[in-house]
Parts: C-alpha cells; structure tokens; sequence
C-alpha cells in the first residue's frame, strides 16, 4: 500500500475489513458516530475528526455507509479527494444512484468505482466475493489485491453494472429469505413445520440456476393460470391462520402474468 486508506463510515463492514486485514495506522478512518471511535481505536485504524482529515492522504476510500447516505456523502466528501484518488462505493443501492455519486466524485477529480458486495462480510472477511465496474475498476483491483481483499472480479467498464447484478440478485436472496418467513409463519401457525420443510426437502432442485430459471419461465407460461388459481387458495390458507399472505399474493399476479402474454399458452384455471 503506497498510501493512506480512508474508510468512510466504520460500521460492520469497516470495522470487519480494518481487523482482518491489520490496516491498523496505515488506514483512517470517520464515522459521523462519535461511538465507533472505540472501534477504531480497538482496530488501530487512525480515528478522524473530520471526512476532511480522513481523505487528506487517501490513495483508496472505501465508503461503506448506508444506503440512503451513499449518494450524499459522495455529494459532500468528493471536494476533499487527492487527485486521482479511487473511491470505492461498497454501498448496496441502485445503479443510476451510483452513477450520480461517480459524477460527483470525477468532476473533483477522483475516480469513481462500483463495487458490489455479494455476501456478508461474516464469516468471509477479506475474501467476500466483491464484483466491480467502471472506468477505473482494473486500478481499483490491484489496489484492493494491494490492501489485502482475496476475492475480486472485474465486471465491466460500466459504473452500475455491478450494482446491477447485485441489486437484481437480491430480488432472488432476499425474497427467498421473505417467502421463508412467510412459509413458516403460516407452517408454525398450523402446526405442521416438519411436514412441509420434509417436503421441501424431497423436491429440492440441485440444477444450476442456468437451467432452472428458463424452466421455472416456461412453467410459468405454459401453467402460469393454473398455477395462480392454486396461489389464490394459498393465499386464503394463510389468512386462515392469520398470516398476511404480501409475497404469495405477489406470486399470483406474476404467474397470471406470465400466462396473459402474447406468446403464451394458456391453461384452464
């Protein structure tokens, strides 16, 4: 590393990357919390006062803040970048915001990249699988190799093509983890938790999702009327046990969806 680190918000993920790689005074690091200072001081990162101070010597900044800050604080912390210096935005939002924080941040002269974060940082750590885009993205790497960060790949010279694929993605992570909560509330309700997961467990796919998704579209054309008439009775047994059925009912629309379209065959309900 040829110069400073600056980590912009010190939370789990800043805090985890500091430890694991033993930055320690080599990097610096502001949280607009006063607390994480003792996580700062506890990971011998350099505590600032101020973003100003933080970027003063920064070659590489990390901003790992939250979603609704992302955009902002590329807005008011682009003015105090070195020139050339790499700003990575990990941040978990959409690629037309983080194609307004590349603008902010080239027109003061630093270099804007998308970095997409495709797992927790527990229990992966330095090896978190992390996808980037944009101009500068091939700079970016070397100097991520540089600060210890294993597991990285170039996917573009487009600033949102990273958050693309990370964004799109957890329409499929996160709703899992919905349609779960939503299952098992229902299951839990009726008593009948070990029955179903035994279900699920015997009729689990093992395909690639290169074949399970065009099978899962074509299903959905060719049945996708049947299939949301069973979705609607799905539905009202949740309601039955008191489970607002939000994701079942959005899967109704989409199956009828599927098989309303222009090219579809469609079924009898």
């Amino acid at each position: 590393m040829r110069d400073q680190i600056a980590l912009i918000g010190f939370g789990e993920a800043g805090s985890t990357f500091a430890t694991s790689a033993k930055w320690r005074s080599s990097a610096c690091a502001f949280d607009i919390d006063p607390a994480r200072k003792l996580a700062m001081k506890e990971a011998g990162v350099v505590a600032a006062s101020d973003a100003q101070t933080a970027l003063a010597d920064a070659s590489l900044v990390l901003s790992l803040v939250t979603a609704g800050e992302a955009l902002s604080v590329a807005e008011d912390y682009a003015p105090y970048l070195i020139e050339g210096a790499i700003w990575c935005d990990m941040n978990s939002v959409a690629p037309h915001t983080k194609a307004a924080a590349a603008k902010v941040v080239e027109q003061n002269g630093g270099r804007y990249v998308d970095v997409a974060v495709l797992a927790p940082v527990h229990p992966a750590r330095m090896a978190v699988p992390l996808l980037l885009s944009g101009p500068a993205a091939h700079a970016a790497r070397a100097e991520l190799a540089a600060c210890g960060f294993t597991n990285k790949r170039v996917v573009g010279n487009e600033v949102g093509k990273a958050s693309a694929i990370k964004m799109i993605r957890s329409v499929m992570v996160k709703g899992i983890e919905a349609l779960t909560d939503e299952m098992m509330a229902a299951a839990q309700a009726a008593g009948i938790v070990d029955e179903v997961l035994a279900s699920l467990d015997a009729s689990e796919s093992h395909d690639s999702w290169t074949v399970r998704a065009p099978y899962n579209l074509e299903r959905m054309t060719t049945h996708g009327l049947r299939r949301a008439a069973e979705m609607e009775e799905s539905a009202a047994t949740l309601r039955s046990f008191g489970v607002e059925p939000v994701m079942t009912e959005g899967t109704v629309k989409r199956q009828r969806d599927a098989a309303s379209g222009p090219t579809s065959k469609k079924d009898a309900a």
